[in-house]
C-alpha cells in the first residue's frame, strides 16, 4: 500500500484507535504510527464485549494475526436463552464470541508493540493541535471515545446529536458462568428489570441490569449506595445467579453513579480540517485547558499552517446501544473500513480518501444504528409485550432489530423456528402440519369476516377513472390482483364527492354509475372462488385536491379547471397550491352525510371491508395533524379535539356499515415534522378510533405536510404499527417498504402487526403473494386453477435455483 501519508496520530488507545494503528502500520510499515492514551500500558477497564461470527470474519479478512490471537482468547457460544414469566426458551446458531474488554485491548496493544507502532501512555490530551503539531501529523484518529474532547472542540463541524436513552442500566460481572447468551426478565410492582449476562473467559461473565428510569426511581435506587443497589440486583436475579455475587469494577465511582443512561450519538460528518501550528512548543504530559484554541484558529503572524485532517472514529463518532453487541464491532470495522480505502486508493490524495470512507462507510453504520434503535426501544418498552405468551415473547426478542429476519431464524435454528410456526399456526386455527405454515400465510378473522392469509394489496391511486366511475383499467387491475394470492385487494382512496377527489383521474362513490363499476369489480373477485375479499376505502382530499395526475406534477394544483377546496383550516398544502375554506359546521355536517350515503353504496356493491382514509394530508388528518388544525373552537387545539370531527365520521359510517364487516382506519403515526403528531399522538388516536368500533389501524406515517423529513428503510413504518398493536390492544396493518416473504413472515411472527399491506411490490407484480410462497417452496396457497401448470414450473425452478445457490456456497466455503 502507498500513501502520501508519512505519519499518523490516534488519539485514544480503544479499540478503534489501535486497530486503525496496526493495520496501518502492518501494510506500510515505513509509517510513522503513534497511539496515545489517557491510561497506565496494559490497564483498562471494563467487563467482557461480544463480536459476532461475522465479525471475527471481517477481522480474519483484515489482519490474521491478530484475528487469531482474539479467536484464541474467545468463549464462543451458539444458543441464546430467554427467562421470562417462570418459563424459558433456547433456541441456537446465534453464533457470538465474548471476550473481556482488557483481554482484547492487551492483545491489540501487544500487536501494535510488534509492528512498531509507537503506544504513549498517560498522557491526558486536551489539546488535539498541539499533539498533531508535535508528532508532525499528517493525519489525526480522534477514537477518544464516548465523552470525546475532540468532538465537542469542533462541534461545529461535526455537528453531534447526542441522545440519552429511557433507561438505566449497570455494567457487572459474575463468577456465575452462562453457556447461552441469557436475557433474564424480572416483574416488580414497579415494573420491569432484565440482565443481559454472558460469559467472556473461562471463570467470569458480563451481567448488564437494565430497567426503565422511572422503575429504577420508584426503587430508590438513585438514592442507594453502589453497595445497595448491586445487592438489589442480587437478590431479584437470584434464581439466576445460583448463589454466585455480582461484582463491580468501578469502584472509583459513588453512589448511583454506575447507573447509567446510554448515550446515542450521531454526528452529521467525520472529519474535520484543522490548520496545525508546526512550531507549537512541544507536549509535556497533561495539557492546561487553557492551552487549547477554541476557536481553532490560525497560527501566529509568520507561521505556516498545515491543513491536517482529523477523523472521528468509534464511539466518537457514533454508538449503537449495547443491545446489539455493536459497539465494539462498529469501532474495529471502521478502523478496518478506513485502512481499506487508503488501500484501495493508493495514489489519491488525503481528502479523497477521507471523503469515500465517510460516504461509504456512515451508511453501513446508519444501518446498525436504526438496527440500534429499534433494538434500544424494545427493551425501554419491554411493558408493551408482557402479555404475550413467552413463544411470541421470545421470538420477538430475537427479531427485535429488524435485522434478523425469519429466514435467517431458520438458517439458524430451523427445528425450533418449526416448533414456533407451529405454534403459530395452532394459534390461529390452523392444525399443525409436517410442513408448518409460514405467518403470512395463516388466516386472520375480523368480526364476521375471515381472510386466508395475512397479505392485503394496499390502496394505489391508479388516476384511470372518468369523472370519478372506474373502468376497464381498474376491472384489470384490480381483478388480477384479486387472483394474486393476497386475502384482501383494496381499492385506493375514493371520494364521497366531486370536490373530493385527490386528481380528475380519480375514483368517486356518490352516484348509480360509479356504484355499479365498482359492483362489477367485486363480483368478479367473488366469483374467483379463491376466497379473495375486496374492500374500499373511502376518503377525501381535503387541501391536497384538484392536482396533477401523478405520473405528472405530484401535489401541484391543475393548469386549469381547478375546484374549490376544503380544510380544517385556510392553510395550503404548498405554496403552488390554492388557500382551502376552513369548514364551517353546515360543511361538516354535509360531508359526514356524503360519507354515509357512499358507506351504504359499498354495502350494496359488496365490498367486503371499508377503511377511512385519516392520513397524508387528507381532509379528515388535515383536522389530526396539530400542523394543519388551527381552529379555535371545539374542533381544534387538544388532540381529543383535533379527532373529534374524523370520529364523528367513523362512527356515523360505522353505524351505517353492516356490523359483520369490518372497518379500518388509516393514520399517519408520525408527521415527521417539527410540530407535528408523534409516535405517542399515534397510540392516543388509535385509543380513540377503538372505542369508536374500529377494528383494525392500518398504520402509515408523513405525507402531511411538505417539511415531512422521513427516516426510510426496510420496514421503516412497522414499529409503528408494533407500538399501536402492544398498546392499544388492537389489530394493526403495518405498511410500507415490505417487499418480501421474510418481512412479512417477521412482522406477523413477532406480533408487530396483523396484516401486512403491500404497495408497489404489486404493482409490478400482481401475482406478488403467489410468487413469494414459491420462493419459500410452501404449498399452503392456492393458486388459480388455470395457472397450476406454470405454478409446478415456478416451483421446480426456483428448487433448482436454491440447490445450486446452496452448492455454490458449500464449495466457497471449504
Amino acid at each position: 500500500m502507498k500513501t502520501s501519508l508519512q505519519r499518523i496520530l490516534c488519539i485514544g488507545g480503544g479499540p478503534a484507535g489501535l486497530y486503525f494503528a496496526l493495520l496501518m502500520k502492518r501494510r506500510q510499515p515505513s509509517l510513522e504510527v503513534t497511539v496515545v492514551e489517557r491510561n497506565r500500558p496494559f490497564d483498562t477497564f471494563g467487563w467482557g464485549v461480544v463480536l459476532s461470527d461475522q465479525t471475527l470474519g471481517n477481522l480474519r479478512a483484515a489482519d490474521p494475526e491478530t484475528a487469531q490471537e482474539i479467536g484464541d482468547a474467545f468463549n464462543h457460544w451458539d444458543d441464546i436463552e430467554v427467562f421470562y414469566k417462570g418459563r424459558s426458551v433456547r433456541s441456537g446458531g446465534h453464533g457470538f464470541c465474548g471476550i473481556g474488554r482488557k483481554r482484547l485491548l492487551n492483545v491489540l496493544q501487544a500487536r501494535c508493540q510488534q509492528l512498531g507502532v509507537k503506544l504513549v501512555f498517560e498522557t491526558d490530551v486536551t489539546d488535539d493541535q498541539a499533539l498533531a503539531a508535535q508528532y508532525q501529523a499528517d493525519l489525526v484518529i480522534a477514537s477518544d471515545g464516548l465523552n470525546s474532547r475532540v468532538r465537542t472542540r469542533y462541534a461545529s463541524t461535526f455537528e453531534p446529536d447526542i441522545d440519552n436513552r429511557q433507561c438505566r442500566f449497570v455494567w457487572l460481572g459474575t463468577k456465575k458462568t452462562f453457556d447461552a447468551f441469557t436475557f433474564a426478565f424480572v416483574q416488580t410492582e414497579h415494573g420491569w428489570f432484565q440482565a443481559h449476562a454472558y460469559q467472556f473467559d473461562a471463570d467470569t461473565s458480563t451481567f448488564i441490569v437494565e430497567t426503565p428510569e422511572h422503575v429504577w426511581k420508584a426503587h430508590g435506587i438513585d438514592q442507594m449506595s453502589q453497595e445497595d443497589g448491586i445487592a438489589f440486583c442480587e437478590k431479584l436475579f437470584a434464581p439466576y445467579l445460583d448463589g454466585h455475587r455480582l461484582i463491580s469494577n468501578a469502584g472509583h465511582l459513588r453512589g448511583s453513579a454506575i447507573w447509567i443512561r446510554f448515550p446515542r450519538v450521531i454526528c452529521k460528518t467525520w472529519v474535520h480540517w484543522q490548520g496545525i501550528d508546526p512550531h507549537a512548543p512541544p507536549l509535556r504530559g497533561s495539557l492546561p485547558s487553557e492551552a487549547a484554541d477554541p476557536a481553532g484558529g490560525d497560527p501566529a503572524p509568520g507561521r505556516t499552517a498545515r491543513r491536517v485532517p482529523i477523523v472521528l472514529m468509534g464511539d466518537a463518532a457514533h454508538t449503537a446501544h449495547f443491545s446489539i453487541g455493536s459497539g465494539t464491532k462498529l469501532a474495529l470495522e471502521d478502523a478496518i473500513d478506513l485502512a481499506t480505502e487508503f488501500e484501495r486508493h493508493p495514489d489519491a490524495d488525503v481528502a479523497t480518501v477521507l471523503q469515500a470512507y465517510e460516504a461509504r462507510r456512515s451508511v453501513e453504520v446508519l444501518k446498525i444504528q436504526n438496527a440500534a434503535r429499534n433494538s434500544t426501544e424494545w427493551f425501554e418498552h419491554v411493558d408493551r409485550y408482557t402479555g404475550m405468551e413467552i413463544e411470541q415473547f421470545a421470538y420477538s426478542l430475537l427479531t427485535r432489530s429488524q435485522r434478523i429476519s425469519h429466514e435467517n431464524l431458520r438458517l439458524r435454528d430451523a427445528r425450533w423456528l418449526e416448533g414456533y410456526e407451529n405454534w403459530l399456526a395452532t394459534r390461529a386455527g390452523s392444525a399443525a402440519a409436517k410442513h408448518p405454515t409460514p405467518p403470512m400465510l395463516l388466516p386472520l378473522t375480523v368480526r364476521g369476516l375471515s381472510l386466508k392469509n395475512r397479505i392485503v394489496v394496499s390502496p394505489m391511486a391508479q388516476y384511470k377513472a372518468q369523472d370519478g366511475v372506474v373502468g376497464d383499467w381498474h376491472f384489470v387491475h384490480l381483478g388480477a390482483r384479486a387472483a394474486g394470492g393476497a386475502a384482501l385487494v383494496m381499492v385506493e382512496m375514493t371520494s364521497p364527492t366531486p370536490e373530493g377527489r385527490i386528481t380528475p383521474g380519480c375514483p368517486g362513490l356518490w352516484n348509480d354509475a360509479q356504484q355499479r363499476a365498482f359492483e362489477r369489480i367485486v363480483r368478479f373477485a367473488h366469483e374467483q372462488g379463491n376466497g379473495v375479499k375486496i374492500g374500499l376505502q373511502l376518503g377525501h382530499s381535503g387541501p391536497k385536491g384538484s392536482t396533477q395526475l401523478g405520473w405528472e406534477q405530484i401535489d401541484e394544483p391543475l393548469p386549469s379547471g381547478n375546484w374549490p377546496l376544503l380544510s380544517a383550516s385556510a392553510l395550503p398544502y404548498g405554496e403552488q397550491n390554492q388557500v382551502p375554506r376552513a369548514m364551517t359546521r353546515a360543511d361538516m355536517d354535509a360531508m359526514t352525510a356524503a360519507f354515509v350515503d357512499s358507506t351504504r353504496r359499498a354495502a350494496a356493491a359488496g365490498f367486503d371491508w371499508l377503511e377511512l382514509h385519516c392520513a397524508h394530508g387528507y381532509l379528515l388528518s388535515a383536522f389530526i395533524c396539530p400542523l394543519t388544525n388551527q381552529r379555535t373552537d371545539a374542533y381544534g387545539g387538544s388532540l381529543e379535539n383535533r379527532c373529534r370531527y374524523p370520529l364523528e365520521v367513523f362512527q356515523a359510517m360505522r353505524a351505517a356499515w353492516p356490523a359483520d364487516r369490518p372497518m379500518s382506519v388509516r393514520i399517519s403515526a408520525h408527521d415527521w415534522a417539527p410540530g407535528g403528531n408523534t409516535p405517542d399522538d399515534a397510540v392516543a388516536i388509535a385509543r380513540l378510533f377503538k372505542a369508536a368500533g374500529c377494528d383494525v389501524i392500518d398504520v402509515s406515517s408523513g405525507q402531511t405536510t411538505r417539511q415531512a423529513k422521513p427516516v426510510y428503510g426496510r420496514m421503516y413504518q412497522t414499529p409503528f404499527a408494533d407500538r399501536v398493536r402492544n398498546e392499544v390492544d388492537i389489530l394493526t396493518m403495518a405498511v410500507g417498504a415490505i417487499s418480501e416473504a421474510d418481512h412479512a413472515n417477521s412482522i406477523v411472527a413477532a406480533g408487530r402487526a396483523d396484516l401486512c399491506a403491500v404497495a408497489r411490490p404489486h404493482l409490478a407484480n400482481p401475482a406478488w403473494t403467489l410468487h413469494e410462497a414459491a420462493k419459500l417452496q410452501t404449498r399452503a396457497i392456492d393458486w388459480p386453477a388455470p395457472y397450476l401448470s406454470g405454478r409446478d414450473q415456478l416451483y421446480r425452478e426456483i428448487a433448482r435455483q436454491q440447490a445450486m445457490k446452496a452448492q455454490e456456497e458449500e464449495e466457497a466455503s471449504k
